[in-house]
């Protein structure tokens, strides 16, 4: 869509909607990554089964979402974006129906597994579609919002599936994504104008090349933990991995339409970006879990009343990440998301400064307020530096390759946190839990500043004649292109606490 037809839609109304259908459909997406950890035990109860079957009702999900991200947003480049859509809103309303009425824990892991597989192609699409809707002076403050949605979704996760749990069923858990699903169809089918990409047919080597490396990176980090690094399947998984996905780079540096064209990353606004935005995830999944756990195994809170005591740390987008977006159009986005990330830093560092066997909750409250008030600053400035680093037809893959960039963050978060803390510590008592969180917590703090630091390699941006903002310097490309309009979850458990 034009940028005249986004503001003609704008003024109808389609700018609102397009906020509405998109912020929810993340919601959903987002909210699955982490709402069954606290719901464990209820499950093993009701439907059996070891610890790792239960921690493959997160990994599955976690792998199928990750591994097909950049796929979904290819097809819904090829074959149009509100059609793939409604696709991906389809599957995962009926996956999680299934995983409600699952009878058992394998059909809910393969249920989840499907669930994935809906999120994966409706997630990327969420950008565009919005993209194609907002005019381009107001994409700031819609990108806030989505991103405070998704934001607050991916860290209240617990707390949403602690509470239904603990005050109805487990099953609530995902029954709630149905009525979601069923409402957003007719209005994605009304509401959201359709939009393509390149046209270019599919790019069959590259999804098989980054599927099967993504796959192998992502089963090695979620297994590692509990099956050991040196095991010959963690090992082979990742050498296997990390050998598809160099050849998925070296392909995508020689083939005539590749799915993720590796000149993007000659740009040092989408380097940058996605740099940051995977070193934000790593730290931040990982000291979500880990704290999470701390202040019911340690503190002795419920799963409720851990989560609400988390609010002033994952409720803050919904409050701050509006007003990022809007600071983000005045000054760019660069500052915004760097502040946001040594704010994010600072808050961890200092809780793992803080934190004992009986710290209280006042010691903490700083630290939870300042890593929310980071989290908020970086979620929608670094959703519009990655759409206005790319041409507007490369939006949508651009979009999937940094959801899949956070997926992987956030699963090696877990999986290098958890080893530090089992290094360090473990679940023998309340003192062991702290040993191995300190240091955990710290790597996590160190591991945002490093995405500050990538942040702050993304260069600055100028206004032009018009009042809106391109690169300072254009990003190396092999041949003349047309000059962009300016445009704008993982994890698997660790042995739950007791």
């Amino acid at each position: 869509m034009s940028q005249h037809g986004a503001r003609r839609n704008a003024r109808g109304g389609g700018a609102a909607w397009a906020l509405v259908i998109t912020s929810v459909a993340g919601f959903m997406a987002a909210l699955d990554n982490l709402v069954v950890t606290t719901a464990l035990p209820s499950i093993r109860e009701d439907l059996g089964g070891a610890l790792h079957d239960l921690e493959w009702t997160v990994s599955a999900y976690t792998l199928t979402f990750a591994v097909l991200l950049m796929f979904g947003a290819a097809l819904g480049d090829r074959f149009g974006r509100r059609r793939l859509f409604l696709v991906g809103i389809t599957v995962f309303t009926a996956a999680s129906a299934a995983a409600a009425m699952a009878p058992g824990i394998d059909s809910l892991i393969a249920a989840r597994a499907v669930q994935g597989v809906g999120a994966a192609i409706m997630m990327p699409l969420t950008l565009t579609l919005l993209t194609a809707a907002v005019p381009a002076e107001r994409r700031g403050m819609a990108y806030g919002i989505w991103g405070a949605v998704n934001g607050l979704a991916v860290a209240s996760g617990p707390l949403v599936g602690g509470s239904l749990t603990e005050h109805i069923s487990w099953q609530w858990i995902f029954w709630l994504n149905v009525p979601l699903g069923l409402a957003l169809l007719p209005l994605a089918r009304l509401r959201l104008a359709e939009s393509h990409g390149t046209g270019a047919p599919l790019d069959t080597p590259g999804t098989l090349l980054a599927s099967g490396g993504l796959f192998g990176i992502v089963y090695g980090l979620v297994r590692g933990p509990a099956d050991g690094w040196t095991g010959a399947v963690v090992l082979t998984a990742l050498f296997a991995g990390a050998a598809l996905l160099t050849g998925f780079v070296l392909y995508g540096t020689r083939a005539k339409n590749p799915m993720l064209p590796m000149r993007l990353f000659r740009s040092r606004a989408f380097s940058g970006v996605n740099a940051a935005s995977l070193l934000m995830f790593l730290g931040m999944f990982g000291s979500i879990f880990l704290l999470s756990q701390y202040m019911q195994g340690v503190l002795g809170y419920s799963p409720t009343e851990a989560g609400l005591r988390m609010l002033p740390w994952t409720g803050m987008p919904m409050l701050v990440a509006p007003i990022a977006g809007i600071l983000s159009d005045r000054i760019g986005g660069r500052p915004v998301v760097a502040a946001g990330l040594f704010l994010q830093a600072a808050g961890l560092g200092y809780l793992a400064s803080v934190i004992t066997a009986d710290a209280s909750y006042a010691v903490q409250l700083p630290g939870l307020i300042v890593s929310g008030i980071g989290m908020a600053l970086y979620f929608a400035p670094a959703s519009a530096l990655v759409m206005s680093s790319v041409a507007a037809k490369e939006q949508g893959i651009a979009s999937g390759a940094n959801n899949a960039l956070r997926e992987v963050g956030g699963a090696l978060g877990i999986a290098v946190m958890s080893s530090i803390f089992a290094a360090q510590g473990g679940y023998g008592s309340a003192q062991t839990f702290v040993d191995g969180l300190r240091p955990a917590v710290a790597v996590g703090a160190a591991v945002v500043a490093l995405g500050g630091l990538a942040a702050l390699a993304i260069p600055a941006r100028r206004r032009t004649g018009d009042g809106e903002r391109e690169p300072a310097a254009p990003a190396a490309e092999p041949a003349p292109a047309p000059v962009p309009e300016p445009a704008l979850a993982t994890t698997a458990p660790t042995r739950p606490a007791h």
